[in-house]
């Protein structure tokens, strides 16, 4: 699932760099530069089919370089208005003591390198790196998370030229892709001004990751062709949420982060559209399995902000 080191070629004459239309091609929705080596990055699929993930990468332009410096190729399938999260693998502490926080790595759909390895490193990004999704056949930039070939100190900021003046947003920030925004960016900026696209939280704050809002829209026949087709809304909410099934729903279970289950409930009379109040739980991210009429499973993440 890793080490894959690109040939360091010049940037222009290998990569095809071209603008898209929405909603139709994988994008970042979440940046994560949290504390010593807790990162991690979340990727949407705004289609209705799913995208395997074989044909992508992602690749970091480090420090102000023009040519990449660092890659990791994507495993695994992402489903339709789903998310792929890949994080920092770094469970034992370094040299420095540095480490990826145990709870973010559980969070991830696939992990990184598990050591700082010299043409890996990709998530080991640091505020200053621009960050690249690459689909390798044909060899395109599907995203641009910063400005390649510049270096701001110490990272992206929010006033004008954006390289390090004003708040810091890059550093020791998590951030959330606008759900305004339903396409990469295709083309190196002129200059990158994160608050465009993007909204910032503090530092560690996880709570979104898992799950993104978009205002990509679901197919009107994706439930007609997935018989365990299932439905949450409002995703995130603020614990108050409606399940819908196209089959009746006999029970739920929902587990917070850590694996305990904080709801459950079976349905006395079924139906194919459920309440569900989390009111009382606190704010992050929480997995739900529902059961169907087929006596199907499917498992839902869920995000209370």
């Amino acid at each position: 699932m890793k080490k894959i080191l690109l040939a360091i070629i010049s940037l222009g004459s290998a990569f095809s760099v071209h603008a898209q239309t929405g909603c139709n091609e994988l994008f970042f929705s979440e940046y994560v530069e949290g504390t010593s080596h807790s990162k991690a990055l979340e990727i949407y699929n705004p289609t209705a089919n799913p995208i395997a993930l074989s044909n992508y990468e992602i690749i970091r332009f480090s420090n102000g370089s023009v040519t990449p410096v660092d890659s990791i190729p994507l495993t695994g399938t992402i489903l339709a208005h789903d998310v792929w999260v890949v994080v920092n693998g770094q469970v034992t502490p370094d040299g420095n003591g540095a480490f990826c926080d145990p709870i973010l790595m559980a969070m991830g759909d696939q992990v990184g390198p598990a050591a700082y390895v010299a043409g890996t490193a990709v998530m080991y990004f640091n505020g200053d790196d621009a960050l690249v999704l690459c689909k390798i056949a044909p060899r395109t930039f599907v995203d641009i998370f910063g400005k390649i070939g510049e270096q701001p100190v110490p990272c992206w900021s929010d006033v004008f030229p954006y390289t390090g003046a004003g708040s810091w947003w890059t550093k020791d920030h998590d951030l959330v892709r606008k759900a305004s925004v339903t396409g990469g960016v295709t083309v190196n900026p002129t200059a990158f001004n994160v608050t465009t696209e993007w909204d910032s939280l503090p530092v560690n704050t996880w709570t979104n990751l898992g799950t993104h809002t978009s205002s990509c829209p679901v197919g009107i026949n994706e439930a007609a062709k997935n018989p365990n087709f299932v439905s949450v809304f409002p995703n995130p909410s603020n614990g108050t949420f409606a399940v819908n099934a196209n089959q009746n729903i006999y029970g739920v279970e929902i587990y917070n982060s850590l694996g305990a289950i904080v709801f459950t409930k079976r349905f006395s009379t079924t139906d194919n559209s459920e309440q569900i109040n989390l009111s009382n739980q606190p704010e992050g991210l929480y997995l739900m399995q529902i059961e169907l009429a087929n006596g199907k499973r499917v498992v839902s993440k869920i995000s209370i902000r």
